[in-house]
C-alpha cells in the first residue's frame, strides 16, 4: 500500500485517476479548489482538501506534510479558450501551481512527481502523427503556461525529481463536466446533442483531433509507478488516431435515436486546424496500447448520460 496526493480530485481525469488508486488498496489524499470541479465527484475515501495549488494557503497548513510516494498533479485550468478571458489566472493554475507542488513535494520527501501534460505545448504542426521531439510553438496562454510546467519539472530534476509529463490529447468520457461549454470537444458537442437535438461545431469539420477515453488516460498515469522506464520522460497519450471533427459529429449523431442537426460556423481562439499523437514512446516505456475505440468510447458515454437523464 502507497500513499499518494493527487490534485484536482474533483474534476473528471482526477476522480477518476483517484477511484483507480483507491480500488488498488493505496491511500490517497486529493486537493482540489472546486471552480470546475464538483466535490460530489470525489471518490469515497479520499482524503480531501480544499484549496487552490496555485496559492501559497494550500501549503501552508492545509494540505498535510505526509511522506508521500508520489505526486499526480492533475489540477489546473484547461482550456485553451479561456485561457485568454484572464492569462494571469491561468498562469497561476498551471504553471504557479506545478512550481509550488513541486517545492511542497520536495519538502516532504516525495521525488516521484507525474504530470497531466497537453497536447496544447504543440501548436500548428504538420499533418503527421506529432512526436515529442516536434518544435513547441503553443498559440494559446493555457499552451504556454503547461509548457513552462514542463520545464520546471526538467529543472527540478537536479534537485532529486523524478518526473514523468502525459501530453494528453482530447480525453473524453463519464464523469467529464457536461456544463462546461468551453472546455472538452466531446462534452459540449454530447451536451449540445442531449439538450438540444442540435451541435454548433465552432470551425469546419475537415478539422481533425485525437480523442483518448479516460479508462485509457487513467491506465498511463497509474503504468508511470511501475514503469521506471517512464521517469524523466514527455510522452504523448493518444487514442483514436487522426479522426476529423465531422467524422465525431457523424459518431455522436449517430447514438441518438432522435434526429440531431449539426451546423459549422465560427471558430475558437488559438485553435489548431488538427493535431494527433504519436504514441511509440508512450508504448515503449509504460507498454501503452489504448484499449477503448472511439466508436465503445463514445456509446459508454452516451449510455452512462442518459441512464442518468429523467425518463
Amino acid at each position: 500500500m502507497a500513499l499518494y496526493l493527487v490534485t484536482g480530485t474533483a474534476g473528471f481525469i482526477g476522480a477518476a485517476l483517484a477511484a483507480a488508486l483507491l480500488r488498488e488498496g493505496h491511500d490517497v489524499v486529493g486537493a482540489d479548489n472546486l471552480s470546475t470541479g464538483f466535490r460530489e465527484n470525489v471518490p469515497a475515501g479520499t482524503r480531501f482538501f480544499y484549496g487552490d495549488c496555485g496559492a501559497p494557503d494550500l501549503y501552508n497548513g492545509i494540505l498535510p506534510a505526509l511522506p508521500y510516494d508520489a505526486v499526480f498533479h492533475i489540477a489546473g485550468q484547461s482550456s485553451g479558450e479561456i485561457s485568454f478571458d484572464d492569462p494571469v489566472y491561468d498562469l497561476r493554475a498551471n504553471a504557479a501551481s506545478t512550481l509550488r507542488l513541486l517545492r511542497f513535494a520536495l519538502n516532504n520527501g516525495c521525488t516521484r512527481f507525474i504530470y497531466a501534460g497537453s497536447m496544447s505545448v504543440y501548436g500548428v504542426q504538420p499533418d503527421t502523427p506529432v512526436r515529442e521531439d516536434a518544435p513547441c510553438r503553443p498559440l494559446s496562454f493555457y499552451g504556454v503556461s503547461k509548457l513552462a510546467s514542463e520545464r520546471y519539472l526538467q529543472l527540478h530534476e537536479q534537485f532529486g525529481i523524478r518526473f514523468t509529463s502525459l501530453r494528453l490529447f482530447n480525453v473524453y468520457g463519464p464523469g467529464q463536466n457536461m456544463t462546461n461549454m468551453r472546455q472538452g470537444m466531446v462534452s459540449i458537442f454530447m451536451s449540445m446533442m442531449l439538450e438540444n437535438g442540435h451541435i454548433h461545431v465552432k470551425g469546419r469539420p475537415d478539422r481533425y483531433r485525437d480523442f483518448v477515453y479516460i479508462d485509457d488516460v487513467v491506465r498511463a498515469f497509474t503504468a508511470c509507478l511501475v514503469r521506471r522506464e517512464s521517469e524523466g520522460r514527455i510522452m504523448n497519450i493518444g487514442g483514436s488516431g487522426r479522426l476529423t471533427v465531422g467524422a465525431l459529429a457523424e459518431k455522436l449523431t449517430a447514438l441518438s435515436p432522435t434526429p440531431v442537426s449539426v451546423k459549422y460556423a465560427g471558430g475558437t481562439p488559438g485553435d489548431v486546424h488538427g493535431i494527433y499523437a504519436d504514441i511509440s514512446l508512450a508504448r515503449e516505456c509504460l507498454g501503452y496500447t489504448p484499449q477503448v475505440s472511439p466508436d465503445e468510447g463514445l456509446a459508454r458515454m452516451y449510455a452512462a448520460l442518459t441512464a442518468r437523464s429523467p425518463a
